[in-house]
């Protein structure tokens, strides 16, 4: 055997000089690394706002969890849709008005948020209705102020009874209203200009 023969050889001087064969300390091996795996970085998905055709379901609109997620609680009741007229004499197509966060038992007027879109003839007549918007909620005193929503741009508009966020798309015309002063003052340009982008953008 191969390790009589080494015992043999080395006799009394290997026990001198090492009491027990095999105790010494021993170097462990490293653990074995473990590949880190970067997973890949993949864009978030941007509402992208289009002159879309009007809806006819507010989860078309905004859907409900969004509505959540954006304002940060659960709205009560179920969304409610009111499809509108068409009015030539100002050269409406069509309109819906969509409103969030009526109580049980309650009417439209109790809604936190409304969300109404519009269709015209044209861009030129979707603008001049905005901007006629405007200078009449100016002329009751509103403060007026300029605003990002997405890639494109509107006008808050903070009155006395209520804010919203006004502007136009194409042929097409958005509001978001604040009711009853759900949100407050300092949160509105942080929530209003993303409903209203999401608003505009068509389902995936």
């Amino acid at each position: 055997m191969r390790g009589n023969r080494i015992f043999v050889a080395l006799g009394a001087v290997a026990l001198s000089v090492c009491g027990c064969a095999g105790t010494g300390p021993q170097t462990q091996a490293p653990p074995p690394q473990i590949p880190k795996i970067t997973p890949p970085t993949t864009p978030s998905r941007v509402p992208l706002m289009v002159d879309r055709p009007l809806p006819d379901d507010c989860e078309l609109v905004v859907p409900a969890e969004v509505m959540n997620a954006t304002t940060g609680q659960e709205m009560p009741g179920e969304p409610r849709i009111i499809i509108g007229v068409k009015e030539p004499g100002i050269g409406k197509t069509g309109k819906v008005d969509c409103y969030y966060g009526i109580p049980e038992k309650k009417g439209l007027t109790e809604a936190k948020i409304v969300i109404g879109l519009s269709t015209y003839t044209d861009e030129a007549t979707a603008r001049t209705r905005v901007a006629e918007s405007v200078e009449a909620e100016r002329g009751e005193g509103a403060k007026i102020t300029e605003v990002d929503v997405g890639k494109q741009k509107g006008t808050l508009v903070e009155g006395k009874d209520e804010q919203l966020l006004i502007g136009s798309l194409g042929k097409s015309t958005f509001v978001v209203r604040n009711r009853n002063n759900f949100i407050p003052a300092d949160k509105l340009v942080a929530i209003l200009p993303v409903l209203a982008q999401q608003s505009m953008t068509p389902p995936v």
